[in-house]
């Protein structure tokens, strides 16, 4: 057995070092150590994720957390307050357009866009002719509305972000090793160590579940359930020679999403049987873009006739199948044993405002900065979903 620490984090990603970034500032001198199976995060949700950035969600909680991330994300640098080698993330705030077609759907973005409004975004409901006006590349006969974020929503780069993080939590004292988390030491009814596969088992006061996808998996080596499970999302990077509009939106339409990169698109959607795959299952649903988006993508923009595949790849979400929210914080049978799982897909952007909030209830025993309670492991047990309802 090696030297004690006072934290272990299972999960080196973009979540594992948030937080480990967080407990080391807050707290300078604490013993963290963060655990990590493949740092090439090859196949690592953080690694393959659209990375982009929303303040349109259907929860205010969802708002806060997307209101303090994209400050974080926009200045970065001095957000992290030291030296981590890594500059702009490059910020690219073309907004998100989300599409209405029925009278009751344009009623909803108009009540949820003065939610979100409440707390901090920018939301406009538009007519279809102001969508139209905005974006004349857009068909919108079957529209009755369009909701788009002025400012504050985006995309950016995710591995800068990560690089950032892990620079930083190292710079200020966590220990970051290549090693395959394995099992809990539980003693009292408390977490006493980590065992890994290489490194043996690792003395630590508190473990923090951040796993990614193998969620459930750790909650399972204390004998606990977590309905956290890996969902297949196919990829395309498109190439369309008519349609070139390097100010569009990251638009989200009833069957698809699609945003500019680089002259080209990136667009994809969620498979008709969509369910739990192998964690490592990293095979292309290829299919996806003929016989589902490119139709209701041309139907969409006209412009988008002539269109290629020139690349995929395959991501998972770590889907939350209760409510596709965030699980966080202790677990109440085992209150040393943190969570921060499920983010079903926004997880990336919600990584900053995260991080922090575990690392706060960590040190000080609950939620301080954002009151995070909405999204706390209890609701879980107790069967009550706190649902998200703009899951793209």
């Amino acid at each position: 057995m090696t030297e004690g620490v006072d934290v272990v984090i299972i999960g080196g990603a973009v979540m594992g070092a948030s937080c480990a970034y967080w407990l080391t500032r807050m707290q300078p001198g604490l013993r963290v150590l963060v655990a990590e199976r493949d740092i090439s995060f090859a196949k690592a949700s953080t690694a393959l994720s659209v990375a982009s950035i929303r303040s349109q969600f259907s929860t205010a909680v969802n708002v806060e957390i997307s209101r303090f991330g994209v400050d974080f994300i926009r200045n970065f640098p001095e957000r992290l307050g030291v030296e981590a080698g890594v500059g702009s993330l490059g910020l690219k705030e073309n907004g998100y357009l989300f599409l209405s077609h029925t009278a009751e759907g344009a009623t909803l973005l108009e009540e949820l866009a003065a939610m979100q409004r409440s707390h901090g975004a920018a939301t406009e409901v538009w007519t279809p002719a102001q969508v139209q006006a905005r974006f004349p590349w857009l068909n919108v006969e079957d529209l009755s509305a369009g909701s788009f974020g002025t400012r504050d929503e985006g995309w950016f780069d995710n591995m800068g972000l990560l690089a950032g993080f892990r620079a930083a939590a190292k710079a200020q004292g966590a220990r970051f090793v290549t090693d395959e988390a394995v099992g809990l030491e539980i003693t009292g009814g408390k977490v006493t160590g980590v065992h890994l596969a290489k490194g043996g088992l690792i003395a630590c006061n508190a473990a923090v579940n951040a796993a990614g996808t193998r969620a459930a998996v750790v909650a399972g080596w204390a004998g606990l359930a977590l309905p956290v499970e890996p969902r297949k999302r196919t990829v395309f990077v498109i190439d369309a020679p008519n349609a070139r509009h390097p100010d569009a939106p990251l638009l989200v339409d009833t069957g698809f999403y699609l945003r500019p990169e680089q002259g080209q698109w990136i667009t994809a959607t969620v498979p008709q049987n969509d369910g739990p795959c192998d964690a490592d299952d990293f095979e292309p649903d290829l299919n996806l873009f003929e016989e589902v988006i490119w139709e209701q993508l041309w139907n969409r923009a006209p412009g988008f006739d002539a269109v290629k595949v020139v690349r995929h790849w395959v991501g998972h979400y770590a889907y939350n199948t209760l409510d596709q929210n965030a699980i966080l914080g202790p677990h109440p049978e085992l209150p040393s044993l943190f969570f921060m799982n499920g983010f079903s897909g926004h997880g990336l952007q919600q990584s900053p405002a995260i991080g922090r909030g575990l690392a706060e209830h960590i040190l000080h025993g609950g939620w301080q900065s954002i009151d995070l309670s909405d999204l706390s492991i209890d609701r879980v047990l107790q069967g009550k979903a706190f649902r998200e309802a703009a899951v793209v």
